[in-house]
């Protein structure tokens, strides 16, 4: 369902061809001077097929996504979604939507945040939120730069979209700013009754103590026209102020709570 929401908000309009094709998929790897390791990740594009038939994202539970690994790409022009997985999540639990969007007609590029993901995780490093949109910055960078898709994204068009702390990822993107004292000041209102509060204090972290001017700066990638976020983390303390700057179109997407969710 949500990915249709999303497809809605881009304006996709995917050709019978495209809805027929499954996404193209190409493992990424780049490197960046803010981190120690590469940052990993994924493009999922329109394919006319070709490739290998691959499954992504399989295990005991949930079903897998199938893609075309080195699938042809489609002739036009895309629109480009940047998406950003929740905290120790990764690329493969939202390979439904990043392909889904794909399939629709997008060009899409997720990475695996280092220091807040399923493998790689590490959480007062990964607190750091700003570096999540740099990792999408940098991610941005090099496809633009690829010379397989010269003339085929639609610039005018690029959405950062997000799960959880990958939803304020995307807001933070797209020019929302945080308040540190107010995350601090939820935290220290309910205590252990939030499991994420807990963590925090069994690892010995003190949201005082982190770097403020850091934590509230602005992060805003002008190249972010749109905006979606799907229950969006850390956004405690946040008032109009600090949604000022933030591009006009935004949609949130909120799971629910409680015995529905």
């Amino acid at each position: 369902m949500k990915h249709f929401a999303l497809s809605i908000a881009l304006g996709l309009t995917a050709t019978s061809a495209m809805a027929q094709d499954l996404a193209g998929y190409e493992p990424v790897a780049f490197p960046v001077s803010y981190q120690d390791n590469l940052v990993t990740g994924a493009l999922w594009y329109p394919s006319t097929g070709g490739g290998s038939a691959e499954t992504i994202g399989e295990n005991g539970v949930f079903y897998g996504t199938q893609v075309q690994a080195g699938g042809a790409i489609a002739a036009g022009t895309f629109p480009v979604v940047l998406v950003s997985h929740g905290l120790g999540g990764n690329i493969r639990t939202l390979s439904w939507l990043t392909a889904g969007l794909a399939e629709r007609g997008a060009v899409v590029v997720s990475v695996d945040h280092p220091n807040s993901t399923t493998a790689d995780f590490d959480l007062r490093k990964g607190l750091d939120h700003w570096t999540r949109v740099q990792d999408l910055q940098a991610a941005l960078d090099k496809l633009e730069t690829d010379p397989r898709f010269e003339g085929r994204l639609d610039m005018t068009r690029v959405m950062a979209a997000g799960f959880s702390y990958g939803g304020w990822t995307a807001l933070s993107m797209g020019g929302l700013t945080g308040d540190l004292a107010g995350y601090a000041a939820h935290c220290d209102a309910v205590g252990a009754a939030s499991s994420h509060c807990a963590d925090l204090a069994k690892g010995g972290i003190d949201l005082h103590g982190l770097d403020a001017a850091a934590w509230n700066g602005s992060y805003k990638d002008p190249r972010i026209t749109l905006v979606a976020a799907i229950d969006p983390a850390l956004h405690y303390g946040v008032t109009a102020a600090h949604v000022a700057g933030l591009v006009d179109k935004v949609l949130r997407v909120g799971l629910g709570g409680g015995g529905d969710r």
